[in-house]
């Protein structure tokens, strides 16, 4: 282990390629990403990972984006029994039942006009901020749109594998 690998960094590049493949997966739906990653491994420092994240995420095709997509649920909605959900969606635990219907409106016109869920990085963004967002990015172009998606997966990647190779050892 070198001074700027982490423990969790160590466990991941040595996780069987099954388990490591499982983990990547709950990071990222995209099989496309996930590969490329276990490609890549051992990671030397948690950058070297994340930098292999953003290259990843940069080639992904439409088609690959709209797998990624696949497994995210609806802001507001959070996946039951899933914490990782629950937890960067926070955000909208507090929000009033008048911005939650106001925001299952906005994502319901959102997927109609671009035909996949609203896809924001929702950690630390208060319900107002997502319902913001989602106003202002309605009316962007279908291409324009895919390309924020792409950035907003990014973030989101970075931070689930963050938690992924930062994470003390489970018991």
């Amino acid at each position: 282990m070198t001074p700027t690998s982490s423990p969790g960094l160590t466990r991941f590049n040595a996780l069987e390629e099954h388990a490591a493949r499982t983990a990547l997966h709950e990071a990222c739906a995209s099989t496309a990403w996930v590969k490329r990653l276990l490609a890549a491994r051992p990671y030397a420092t948690a950058e070297d990972l994340y930098a292999a994240s953003d290259a990843a995420m940069a080639e992904l095709t439409a088609e690959d984006l709209t797998e990624a997509m696949a497994g995210h649920p609806p802001i507001g909605r959070p996946k039951p029994g899933d914490p990782a959900s629950a937890r960067e969606q926070r955000g909208m635990a507090g929000a009033s039942d008048a911005l939650r219907a106001e925001m299952l409106e906005l994502n319901l016109a959102y997927q109609e006009r671009f035909g996949h869920v609203f896809l924001i990085c929702a950690t630390g963004r208060t319900g107002e901020q997502m319902c913001d967002a989602v106003r202002e990015r309605i009316g962007n172009t279908p291409e324009r749109e895919r390309e924020i998606v792409r950035t907003e997966l990014g973030k989101i990647n970075r931070i689930r594998l963050a938690r992924l190779v930062e994470e003390e050892a489970r018991p």
